[in-house]
């Protein structure tokens, strides 16, 4: 099992100890009926050319694809939000790796529908040192087929732990993005792909190393 994953699973253990039984039976009815949706097989896949993008990160400046594919690879990182304990572990494992990115010739960025205020509080405050851009009302996520809606019955669950999406995303549709990883090559072209609608499952970072 690699460190992330063993990272996860200690989280797993935490959050089993603390939340209600109520809670933590509405999230994993959300994953089950979000499965019956197909997503990983209705979405882009490896051999696809990913869609240009051009979208703010947490300073407000605009990052374009055309301008990063110039300089070698992308790894593009969808995460939830900065409220996700799940997205944290995962960002700051990336962070914790990107020397070794880094290396290989590629550019790590991460992307959520998070208000660019967020992701710099988030960013500075576990230090890191790749962009982290907004993907506005999840328009480049759906492009994707990676944007979900969340159901009606697990929203006030989301609310009861102080997760409020209208103040992170700054909408009212309660849209996320399945936490996935792509490896896009020069000529746009998807290489690698992790996806998994159970939010709890994240890539392994030596398998996506390798694949760079």
């Amino acid at each position: 099992m690699n460190t992330l994953a063993k990272q996860i699973e200690y989280l797993n253990q935490e959050l089993s100890s603390q939340l209600p039984l109520e809670i933590l039976n509405a999230f994993a009815k959300s994953i089950e009926d979000l499965k019956t949706k197909r997503m990983e097989e209705n979405s882009v896949q490896v051999g696809d050319q990913m869609p240009e993008f051009s979208l703010p990160n947490a300073l407000g400046t605009i990052i374009n694809s055309e301008d990063i594919l110039k300089n070698g690879k992308i790894i593009l990182a969808f995460y939830r939000g900065s409220w996700c304990p799940y997205c944290n572990l995962e960002l700051k494992f990336l962070q914790d790796n990107l020397s070794r990115i880094k290396d290989k010739d590629a550019t790590l960025i991460a992307v959520s529908p998070q208000r660019p205020d967020h992701s710099l509080s988030m960013t500075e405050k576990n230090n890191l040192e790749f962009e982290v851009l907004t993907d506005v009302d999840n328009n480049f996520a759906e492009k994707l087929g990676i944007a979900f809606q969340l159901q009606d019955f697990v929203l006030p669950y989301y609310k009861d732990l102080g997760i409020h999406l209208s103040g992170f995303n700054k909408n009212m549709d309660n849209t996320l993005p399945v936490p996935a990883v792509f490896v896009v090559d020069e000529n746009k072209v998807i290489t690698y792909r992790f996806l998994d609608i159970n939010y709890m499952n994240r890539v392994d970072v030596e398998e996506l190393i390798e694949a760079l």
